[in-house]
């Protein structure tokens, strides 16, 4: 198929940037070029691209946009999409996207010998890339570390008045409630949002970075936030400030049951892929040492891949014990998370 510059960037408000080479309008040869259509924001995976395009030759071509609208692009594209791989953020996204019927399964030894299998999917439609750890973070001038244990104790009336939390509309509060109906059951985890609930400051407001404010602030004494989100406080980060960072702790629940939550980023292969070969040739790089390395650094995220150097900001937060549900249970349960936080007057 020949892919025009016009028809790859004709995606209302969905932005095109293009990585290492312009688009071409050459007819795709299986070596030549992949087109990534990535909802992942983060500068630094440009560095992946370059690196894979410098080990392989492959060219690399990308279309950034929401995640909603990349997966209704792909859809309305049908065939003639020139889409090899659709990389997201979130399991629940990950989910849409199968939903959707735009993935298709992949068998890779590398993959399968490189990613844990609780951070694949079990027919291998996608594969996680890296992990964020949904985690309770407190003030440490008004919370001893001695007091917190689980999540479900954050719903107990000892909290009450004490939590900033962010919008049920935000999909990492969806997953990590899709968590909580995975382990603990739909009905404990609905008594759990009504917790959360009561013991809320203020209703919901802003994104992760605006409860960490908050708490550091004096707000509130504790709020649920993704440990990358805290990292770009630390010095020499894109949002440094002592003042907020040095007030925060970091807790990672259950360490003594089931672990902490944690969610993903990932992606899979089209199941119309141009390159399909090529396609797969880049997961496999994504989970290689050296691509991991970057993608923890890059976004002070945690590597899929085990014995990979962490951002040493994230190193400071200590190692911990993670949940081993299969990540796709997070997007399954997703609808029914979303549900429950509603019938529990979660806004």
């Amino acid at each position: 198929m020949k892919l025009s510059r016009r028809s790859f960037l004709s995606a209302g408000s969905l932005t095109a940037t293009l990585a290492v080479t312009g688009l071409s309008s050459q007819k795709l040869s299986l070596g030549g070029e992949i087109n990534i259509y990535s909802s992942r924001h983060y500068d630094t995976d440009e560095m992946l691209y370059e690196d894979f395009t410098k080990q392989t030759g492959i060219k690399v071509n990308r279309l950034k946009g929401n995640a909603d609208e990349l997966i209704t692009r792909i859809q309305n594209e049908g065939r003639n999409s020139p889409a090899d791989i659709l990389l997201t953020v979130d399991a629940a996204r990950l989910w849409r996207a199968e939903e959707a019927g735009i993935f298709s399964p992949v068998s890779s030894e590398v993959l399968e010998e490189s990613i844990p299998k609780n951070l694949r999917h079990p027919e291998g439609l996608w594969f996680s890339l890296t992990k964020r750890a949904r985690v309770i973070m407190y003030n440490k001038t008004q919370v001893d570390p001695s007091e917190l244990s689980t999540y479900e104790d954050l719903a107990t009336e000892k909290w009450r008045d004490r939590a900033v939390v962010r919008s049920s509309n935000n999909v990492y509060n969806q997953s990590l409630v899709a968590s909580l109906i995975a382990n603990i059951g739909e009905e404990a985890t609905e008594q759990w949002c009504r917790g959360i609930v009561k013991n809320m400051v203020r209703p919901p407001q802003g994104g992760d970075m605006d409860q960490i404010k908050a708490v550091a602030a004096g707000l509130a004494d504790v709020t649920l936030a993704n440990t990358y989100y805290l990292a770009r406080f630390a010095p020499g980060h894109v949002a440094s400030n002592p003042n907020i960072f040095d007030r925060i702790g970091v807790f990672f629940p259950n360490q003594n049951g089931r672990g902490a939550h944690v969610n993903v980023s990932g992606g899979g292969v089209v199941k119309t892929a141009p390159n399909r070969e090529g396609a797969i040739r880049f997961l496999e790089y994504l989970a290689s040492p050296p691509a991991q390395a970057i993608f923890a650094q890059g976004n002070s995220e945690y590597p899929v891949v085990p014995n990979v150097p962490l951002d040493p900001v994230i190193a400071r937060f200590g190692e911990f014990k993670e949940d081993q549900v299969n990540v796709s249970q997070l997007g399954n349960n997703n609808p029914l998370a979303v549900k429950i936080m509603d019938r529990a007057g979660w806004r």
